[in-house]
């Protein structure tokens, strides 16, 4: 074995093999062995690396990397073991001959069987570039986005390729639309992160094949790979999001409840119908949703002209009513010489071509289309000066879809050319990077033209895009069954960076029922996207479509979630320093708590809110696990102690909803959406005997918090005496008025200009 050192790269090589770690910082480190390939990484912008102190030993059989967090050794056949400081297993190569899964079949049965099109050779087929690794008896496995299952992803196997199917999604499907090849595991009770930077088609193994390895492999590329090492899963997850980017902070009204169906938008009648009903029947919201109808002939950065008078005006009433419009956009361009926008992207070469030069079409919604080079800023540029257009309407932000690209024709094939930066690639190679650059694209444009915190939303994505975009989990359908795995696709997408997602409330295809449209609702609540989406042709599920009591249940949730606007802005704060998700899965909270390893149907929100909704129809009762501490049942105010199950009933209208004692929660007055400029009045409540909180104010829409512009208060309660501290005031416009209540007193203060601080009012 050869070893060499340049500063914080070390480079490791015998006759057949040579590889490098690097030390990005204490906690992280980077594998990479070169296989030719060359480009940027799309999750990773800027130089991340720090000055890390690293102690090196070796002797004849290996040698030995030490950080303040990890113990990195290379043996002399080149295996790489990596430990946490105190020595426990982290990662480790494994050394043992790899025995793919015996399925049984012989070729003659393999060849009927895909006669059928059932899949039966191994995933990895045409795969070369391969690591395995050891396989502890009580792994867990995390992460990976929004891949369907359970949360525990042990003994399964799943694809990175980015992929629109209309099945109904169910556990055995191994790709949707997005690819995040971040995993996070449990080894013993100790945590670590592997992150997979390659966009080419990859595949993970999670002990599937066997039970005593799990292994990545990938089509092409180079290994290239990321070792993330911390003291607990949130040290993990805050140190993964500082490799790949965190959620910025949203404008507050996008926390606000999203109307929307496939459909609404084909005329200015049908929307002001929805718009009205929603005010009729008090329910609030902020956003309306426009699906492909609204454009002209669905060519995108249009808008039509036939059921519209004048969209710039319709959109400015429906503000003046507290809505705004959010549209979509695809990046299939319609062909079609007579189209502005076909016409410039051609004259300036901007659509991916084929082998031969000419540009590559395949069909979407408009027919016949052609696809943008995204990876290229001077495209992503003129993206972004397109969607001006929309800005100029009055839009509030623009909805990505069908962007892994999915297309009616059949796939894009392999070799289509498109660019790695300014370098051709194949598709092949720009698959699953399609999305993450479009998202960026449409981020750029909207800062840019705007200059407030753009609103995106994207379908397809790759690692980071959560820099970029909000994301939901696609085309769902109307099934018990997927209500059900929202819980634990949303906490992975949490864990895996993603902290701003949601699903279709009530599912997108299919038909959705009362009952189940009210345990959605329920269940979602504290999602941070809340929107409800359905399909063309699918039952409508407005709640008021129901009647009652599912009119009156959806709004009793909406109120709360509108209620707490200000508390879930907060959890976006202290998300944009630490990459923790707002909706987490109880093992982020409570990692050495074997209860809640494999928990699918409870999540929380912080550490303040435990949340158990009913998954099943006809249930009305349901075991609640409350893992340490004291907690009070938030609509009773029932104290419970920690770490045990109990029995609670939840008929229709109630979802279980547990808050942890001692805890202050900012309570924002009712209203029909969010209003940004309200600043009269703030009120906290407290739920227990004492407690304290931080509590974030800032203007709600701009930039301006970057350059110091928001104000933070420090609220502390107990029966005894109530404080506010006024911490840092960089924003002009502090609360006039603050009341804190707890289940004994009220006292509300004044903001005294003078002495910047709160004083009793009399």
């Amino acid at each position: 074995m050869d070893f060499k050192q340049d500063k914080q790269t070390f480079t490791f090589s015998d006759q057949d093999k040579q590889f490098k770690l690097m030390v990005i910082t204490p906690e992280i480190i980077r594998v990479f062995e070169d296989h030719g390939e060359t480009g940027p990484s799309y999750a990773i912008e800027g130089d991340k690396q720090i000055k890390t102190e690293i102690n090196v030993t070796s002797n004849e059989q290996q040698v030995e990397l030490k950080t303040a967090a990890l113990n990195i050794v290379v043996d002399h056949d080149l295996h790489l073991n990596v430990y946490d400081r105190h020595n426990h297993a982290l990662v480790l190569d494994y050394v043992g001959k790899r025995i793919p899964l015996d399925r049984g079949i012989n070729p003659e049965q393999e060849k009927l069987a895909a006669s059928e099109g059932h899949e039966v050779n191994e995933a990895t087929a045409g795969q070369q570039i391969m690591t395995i690794k050891t396989l502890a008896d009580d792994e867990q496995f995390y992460g990976l986005g929004d891949k369907t299952g359970f949360l525990d992803k042990r003994g399964y196997e799943y694809d990175n390729w980015n992929t629109d199917n209309p099945d109904p999604q169910v556990e055995s499907f191994k790709a949707l639309y997005k690819s995040i090849p971040f995993l996070i595991g449990v080894k013993e009770g100790h945590p670590y992160g592997l992150f997979f930077d390659n966009s080419y088609r990859s595949h993970v193994d999670l002990g599937k094949e066997s039970s005593n390895y799990y292994y990545y492999s990938v089509a092409a590329g180079n290994l290239n790979y990321y070792i993330i090492g911390g003291k607990t899963l949130k040290e993990v997850v805050t140190n993964y999001t500082y490799l790949t980017g965190r959620v910025p902070l949203p404008q507050k009204w996008m926390l606000g409840y999203q109307q929307s169906r496939w459909g609404y938008s084909v005329s200015q009648k049908e929307v002001t119908r929805i718009a009205d009903n929603l005010r009729a029947n008090d329910l609030p919201c902020d956003v309306l949703h426009f699906d492909i109808d609204y454009m002209d002939g669905y060519r995108v950065f249009t808008w039509r002209k036939d059921t519209y008078a004048d969209p710039q005006k319709f959109i400015t009433e429906l503000k003046e009513k507290g809505f705004r419009v959010m549209p979509i956009i695809d990046p299939g361009v319609k062909v079609d010489e007579n189209y502005w926008v076909y016409q410039e992207g051609v004259k300036k070469g901007y659509f991916v071509k084929n082998p031969d030069g000419s540009i590559y079409v395949n069909r979407v919604w408009p027919g016949d289309a052609v696809f943008p080079d995204f990876a290229r800023k001077e495209v992503r540029d003129w993206w972004g000066k397109n969607i001006k257009y929309l800005v100029d309407l009055g839009t509030c932000g623009v909805w990505d879809d069908m962007n892994e690209p999915a297309s009616f024709n059949g796939p894009l094939p392999q070799n289509i050319v498109f660019s790695d930066g300014e370098k051709p690639a194949t598709h092949a190679k720009m698959h699953n990077v399609y999305g993450h650059e479009m998202a960026k694209a449409t981020y750029e444009g909207l800062k840019k033209n705007t200059g407030k915190r753009p609103y995106v939303i994207t379908r397809a994505a790759y690692a980071g895009t959560q820099k970029y975009s909000t994301v939901w989990t696609g085309d769902n359908q109307s099934l018990w069954t997927h209500l059900q795995m929202m819980i634990p696709q949303l906490c992975d997408l949490g864990l895996s960076g993603f902290a701003f997602a949601g699903t279709d409330i009530g599912g997108f295809g299919a038909d959705c029922t009362p009952e189940l449209l009210t345990r959605w609702i329920e269940a979602a609540i504290f999602s941070p996207l809340l929107r409800n989406h359905a399909a063309v042709g699918t039952r409508a599920q407005e709640p008021w479509v129901f009647g009652e009591p599912t009119l009156s249940i959806y709004r009793k949730y909406l109120k709360l979630r509108y209620h707490l606007i200000s508390y879930l802005y907060d959890r976006f704060y202290h998300e944009s320093k630490t990459g923790l998700p707002i909706m987490r899965p109880l093992v982020l909270n409570y990692p050495d708590d074997c209860k809640v390893q494999k928990m699918n149907d409870q999540y929380m929100v912080g550490r303040e809110f435990l949340v158990a909704p009913v998954l099943m129809a006809g249930q009305t009762a349901r075991q609640v696990y409350l893992p340490a501490g004291e907690w009070l049942d938030f609509w009773t105010g029932a104290e419970y102690v920690g770490k045990t199950t109990i029995v609670v009933q939840a008929p229709l209208a109630k979802l279980p909803l547990f808050i942890k004692k001692n805890t202050i929660l900012p309570w924002d007055k009712s209203r029909n959406h969010v209003d940004v400029t309200a600043h009269d009045l703030m009120t906290f409540r407290l739920y227990g005997d004492h407690g304290s909180y931080v509590h974030y104010q800032d203007d709600g829409t701009s930039f301006a918090y970057e350059q110091g512009q928001y104000n933070l208060y420090e609220v502390k309660m107990s029966e005894q005496q109530f404080s506010i501290k006024v911490s840092y005031l960089g924003y002009d416009k502090p609360y006039k008025r603050i009341r804190l209540i707890s289940d004994q007193t009220e006292q509300t203060y004044r903001f005294d200009k003078d002495s910047q601080s709160y004083e009793v009012e009399a």
